[in-house]
């Protein structure tokens, strides 16, 4: 059990464990009174159940169908009745606009052989899972409508602006955190007007 900001969150070996990744987000989430928002690879559920204190609605979504279940789990177990999780591999099964998209993107080279693997590695460069993130991401998201990316420096930060912007997105870097051998990174990007 992990307990943060008032949560107490279940976790499984095989789900995504909340880490620095995961709390650079939650100390810069961008969700306002209102908001409509998504949780693109939800884990546990927390930063889904985080944004629920002032969202208006949260979806969050995961590809592990572990990850699914366990954060459902979390928000009965918080009590927190207005966020959903979906089984979906990326956007595959969401459908409507977001004020706010949140995504802790997996990063590793490689390709996954576990439940567990699907959080961190992200294709053949780390970046293939990112980049489909990046490709469709524009299209559920409302005018005036942030992104929120967390990624590694391991997985090229300026590749990622670069293809925000090829989007029609405009990135920038809100926040960094250096752990180990590499620097955490969240970007917010909004609709380039």
């Amino acid at each position: 059990m992990l307990y943060y900001g008032g949560l107490r969150i279940k976790i499984h070996p095989q789900v995504y464990e909340p880490a620095e990744d995961t709390f650079l987000l939650a100390e810069n989430l961008a969700v306002k009174h209102g908001d409509v928002a998504l949780d693109m690879g939800a884990g546990t559920g927390i930063i889904a159940l985080l944004m629920a204190r002032k969202a208006e609605y949260v979806l969050g979504v995961d590809v592990n169908p572990l990850a699914v279940k366990l954060a459902r789990e979390n928000a009965r177990l918080n009590g927190i009745e207005n966020v959903e999780f979906i089984q979906s591999d990326l956007f595959e099964r969401v459908n409507g606009e977001f004020d706010v998209i949140t995504f802790n993107a997996p990063y590793l080279p490689g390709e996954p052989e576990e439940p567990i693997d699907l959080a961190l590695v992200g294709g053949e460069t780390g970046r293939e899972v990112l980049d489909r993130f990046i490709d469709e991401v524009a299209d559920y998201l409302k005018p005036g409508g942030i992104v929120q990316i967390v990624q590694s420096s391991i997985t090229g930060i300026e590749e990622t602006l670069k293809r925000l912007k090829e989007v029609g997105l405009k990135g920038e870097i809100a926040a960094k955190k250096h752990v180990f051998f590499e620097d955490i990174v969240l970007i917010n990007a909004l609709l380039d007007d």
